[in-house]
């Protein structure tokens, strides 16, 4: 990594770990709830080593005789899940939903491939080697939630009220957003980015959207969205009306007949949203909102939804200079 991985305290007890840097994939914000002797961790890294950094530092705050044997899974996406098996007989929890992406997401071994055995001189290869290329992901095995749930899960940590709210489908079809309401925080999973453009897989937008009004109802002082900086209810407000313009402007350019890779180009011909970085996954997300708007059960292809953006992200380095 790049970046030296931060553990932010937000409140007395609670922890935001951040390893991310602009513009990046697979770089998940987790979290750490820790009182009494008791913790409960909020997702976990990619890989084996990003998830040995957050344990040491969870380990480090929440003290030596505190066992970090509880996690809760905001959804089922690798970067916040494959560091799982560091946790062995964990109690983790998951909306039940969640399982179902799990089935959909390429496993560890297929990524590797995607990043090693494609051709680097076209656009899939070149961009899976730019932004996934330093993961290891040898050795890494996919392990399911022990504890799954659908609508909400309260329970405690320390006696800090913890409350698990289903929001899915959304950013996917199993998301979740875990409440502090003592501590007014809320870790917000995918269903928030911050910096960047989302790539959400399930959709449609305005579930995202309204999962984000269901957050701002419980009054949070600080966010804690899946990809990075914490946010405050006023982002938060920002990233709700980035949303609901992209639902509109999908819904205008599907209606003249615009293919979804056709919209995203047009959008940034246009200069729309100029402060978001990784524009080309603007194709992901208006690709899932047109099944939607076709009314399309079919199964996804995630892969050639990242291919998708992988293609205008190519086509704009040629025209800016040299690659990344």
């Amino acid at each position: 990594m790049t970046r030296t991985a931060v553990l932010t305290q937000i409140t007395p007890g609670v922890f935001a770990w951040q390893p991310g840097q602009a513009s990046a994939w697979g770089l998940a914000n987790c979290g750490l709830i820790t009182s009494r002797g008791q913790a409960l961790l909020v997702d976990t890294p990619y890989t084996p080593a990003l998830t040995d950094s957050f344990l040491d530092a969870a380990r480090a705050a929440a003290g030596p005789h505190v066992t970090l044997d509880r996690v809760a899974l905001t959804h089922a996406n690798g970067d916040h899940t494959w560091g799982l098996q560091r946790l062995p007989g964990a109690e983790v929890l998951a909306t039940r939903a969640a399982l179902e992406h799990q089935c959909l997401e390429p496993t560890p071994q297929q990524l590797h491939a995607l990043v090693h055995d494609t051709d680097p001189g076209q656009p899939l290869g070149w961009y899976f080697r730019h932004h996934f290329g330093k993961f290891d992901f040898s050795g890494i095995t996919v392990l399911r939630p022990t504890d799954t749930f659908t609508g909400r899960r309260d329970l405690e940590v320390g006696g800090i009220p913890v409350e698990l709210h289903e929001v899915g489908p959304a950013h996917t079809v199993g998301d979740l957003i875990v409440h502090l309401p003592d501590q007014r925080v809320v870790f917000a999973g995918d269903i928030v980015f911050a910096g960047d453009h989302p790539s959400h897989w399930a959709g449609p937008l305005e579930r995202v959207s309204a999962a984000c009004e269901r957050i701002l109802a419980l009054d949070p002082q600080w966010i804690v969205p899946g990809h990075g900086p914490l946010m405050t209810p006023e982002g938060l407000r920002e990233y709700i009306a980035y949303l609901d313009d992209l639902t509109d402007q999908a819904y205008l350019l599907h209606g003249q007949g615009r293919t979804a890779v056709e919209a995203a180009q047009i959008l940034l011909k246009e200069g729309r949203y100029p402060h978001l970085g990784l524009p080309e996954r603007l194709a992901i997300t208006l690709s899932t909102e047109y099944r939607h708007l076709n009314d399309d059960s079919a199964t996804v292809d995630l892969v050639e939804l990242v291919e998708c953006a992988a293609r205008i992200a190519w086509d704009r380095a040629s025209l800016a200079g040299p690659a990344f």
